[in-house]
């Protein structure tokens, strides 16, 4: 066996190390998606956009505003891919009094009668350089 050789056989075992050290501390491979904070403040935007989306589609006299983010991952993609589970609920405000793109003053609606959340999935590509993002899955489910 060659030097070139051995080096190429050394150079894969220690590759092979790392990716078995990162893999067993939660790391993960390049370009795969990984767990992030649910207080990023890009995901918060992400999941944000897509809440107004869904007031602007929705047939509800009230707006809804992001209550819960269950999981959140990332994925380095020739963008940031964001692939997000969480819930929507219905808030006191109604479309026809209020800014439909400020949820900030808009609190939940009280348990009861008009109390309403939705279970949603969301997949967004976002390609920062470009100031592009494709919503690529989003579905809500009461």
């Amino acid at each position: 066996m060659g030097p070139k050789m051995l080096l190429l056989l050394s150079l894969l075992g220690v590759f092979e190390v790392m990716l078995a050290v990162g893999l067993r501390h939660g790391r993960s491979m390049p370009g795969s998606p990984y767990n992030i904070s649910r207080i990023d403040p890009s995901l918060q935007q992400v999941v944000l956009n897509a809440t107004y989306s869904f007031n602007h589609k929705s047939n509800d006299a009230f707006l809804y505003k992001p209550s819960t983010i269950h999981k959140a991952q990332r994925q380095v993609v020739k963008g940031i891919r964001y692939i997000v589970d969480f819930e929507i609920s219905r808030t006191v405000c109604r479309k026809r009094d209020s800014d439909i793109n400020n949820l900030s003053n808009c609190d939940f609606q009280p348990e009861g009668r008009l109390h309403q959340t939705f279970q949603c999935h969301l997949e967004v590509w976002v390609i920062p350089w470009n100031k592009k993002s494709t919503t690529q899955v989003f579905v809500c489910k009461p």
